[in-house]
């Protein structure tokens, strides 16, 4: 399929400015030493005759030698059978992708240097307090709304980093909305919730027959993002084994169904979140260090809501104008209680127990706005059921019929958090603290149950 013309863009680590990348053909050696160009859309033609784009004067060079192409992931470039070669290093190539400097040998004299040319970008103030149904005003979320709306123009791959319940499917979704296939599918890959035997095909799709159970041709979620935007949450929980198939969809931008031998063209925009961190695993062996490089072009971090909780009460009056009550002044009393909180369910928890609060009716709205003589709901002891202890982070609503009116992800989460969370202070309470036989008991790493120690903030009181 045709090559799109783009920007590359990606984060600096250190200063976390947006940086726009393009590269330098910079001849540094043979009969046209200074000779640059800059490789910064498209295809770009190198030889002897006038024809091409850069026109070299070295006899050994062929009139036709070199196209290079603007990639996503870098420079393509690609030696046309030539007698003399292309050289990188001692190597003759036939292709390459270059990501950053390199030293290339075009016939027998012409030494070329690639160099990429990066250029902060300037993002500017976010003017507004949401960028789609993500909410926020502090510092962080404004630079971060400035980030990813640029980034939406262009169809540049986005990794979004972040704690559970920060909002990263939100702002995925805002992305799309903002980009130029705001009018195509949104298409969800929940790598975390598909069971790794049926990943494959939900993927790729299926041809009948393909395997026992395949009875008629299956769309896979790929294909049917086509002309639109493919969200892959929780990409670190991707079977290691899918990976590689994966990178191929995303270098080629073609799927082939399970069970047949024709490739389809995509024309995809992919974007991925995670909580975990992927350099640790590409580290560990446990995801693909080129995949992580094909998904992380622009990184943007998600702040967890503990870091910005000037942003609590507007928050807070979001998720009851969602619930149809209108611009509901809540109390400072109220206000003062989310405030305190460290919420490490993060925006999730929040809304769950906002939301909780409004589902008990007149009585919650009551409490919310801090009539006299009651308390407020999912906060400070209205019911127990709603002490924010039990609703943190992100668990399951007192009751079972709660949990079936959230959406599958949520009901899930909310289900397996109440169950670590109760699980482990059972656990604690009989090995009075000590973690290290409690580790023992459970069968799990004793560094696993310190996290999930400070993940629900419980208080342990060793023997």
């Amino acid at each position: 399929m045709p090559q799109q013309v783009h920007t590359q863009l990606h984060t600096d680590v250190d200063s976390g400015l947006l940086v726009e990348r393009s590269f330098r053909f910079r001849v540094v050696g043979g009969p046209d030493e200074g000779l640059t160009h800059v490789l910064d859309r498209g295809t770009t033609m190198v030889g002897t005759h006038t024809d091409n784009d850069v026109v070299l004067q070295d006899n050994t060079v062929s009139r036709y030698h070199l196209e290079i192409r603007t990639r996503r992931e870098g420079i393509e470039i690609r030696d046309l059978d030539t007698t003399n070669g292309t050289k990188h290093g001692d190597v003759r190539i036939g292709q390459i992708v270059l990501a950053g400097s390199a030293r290339l040998r075009l016939g027998k004299h012409t030494e070329v240097n690639i160099e990429p040319i990066d250029q902060s970008v300037d993002l500017g103030d976010w003017p507004h307090d949401h960028f789609g149904n993500a909410v926020g005003t502090a510092p962080k979320m404004r630079a971060l709304f400035a980030l990813l709306h640029r980034v939406a123009l262009t169809d540049t791959t986005v990794l979004l980093l972040g704690e559970t319940g920060t909002g990263k499917e939100a702002l995925a979704e805002a992305i799309h909305r903002n980009s130029r296939r705001s009018e195509g599918p949104f298409i969800v890959v929940d790598c975390g919730s598909i069971p790794k035997e049926l990943i494959g095909s939900e993927l790729f799709g299926h041809a009948r027959g393909a395997f026992t159970g395949a009875s008629s041709d299956k769309q896979g979620l790929i294909e049917a993002s086509n002309h639109g935007t493919l969200f892959f949450d929780e990409i670190g929980e991707l079977a290691l084994d899918l990976q590689p198939q994966l990178l191929r969809v995303l270098d080629r931008r073609q799927v082939r169904r399970i069970g047949e031998n024709r490739s389809i063209d995509v024309d995809i925009r992919v974007i991925a979140a995670t909580h975990r961190d992927l350099r640790a695993m590409v580290r560990a062996g446990q995801f693909r260090e080129d995949l992580y490089y094909r998904m992380a072009v622009v990184t943007a971090f998600v702040p967890p809501l503990r870091e910005r909780k000037g942003d609590i009460p507007m928050l807070a009056q979001h998720f009851v104008q969602r619930m149809g009550r209108g611009a509901l002044p809540l109390s400072d009393r109220l206000l003062g209680e989310l405030t305190r909180h460290d919420w490490p369910g993060n925006v999730r928890e929040l809304r769950n127990v906002v939301e909780r609060a409004m589902s008990l009716g007149e009585a919650g709205l009551d409490d919310m706005q801090g009539q006299p003589g009651q308390g407020m709901p999912g906060i400070s002891g209205l019911d127990d059921s709603l002490d924010v202890e039990s609703t943190a982070p992100g668990s399951a609503p007192a009751r079972h019929s709660d949990v079936l009116e959230l959406p599958f992800k949520e009901a899930k989460a909310a289900l397996v958090e109440a169950f670590e969370r109760d699980y482990l202070q059972a656990l604690l309470a009989r090995h009075r603290g000590n973690i290290s036989r409690a580790a023992a008991e459970a069968g799990i790493d004793r560094n696993y149950i310190h996290r999930l120690v400070k993940k629900y903030n419980l208080d342990v009181e060793r023997s």
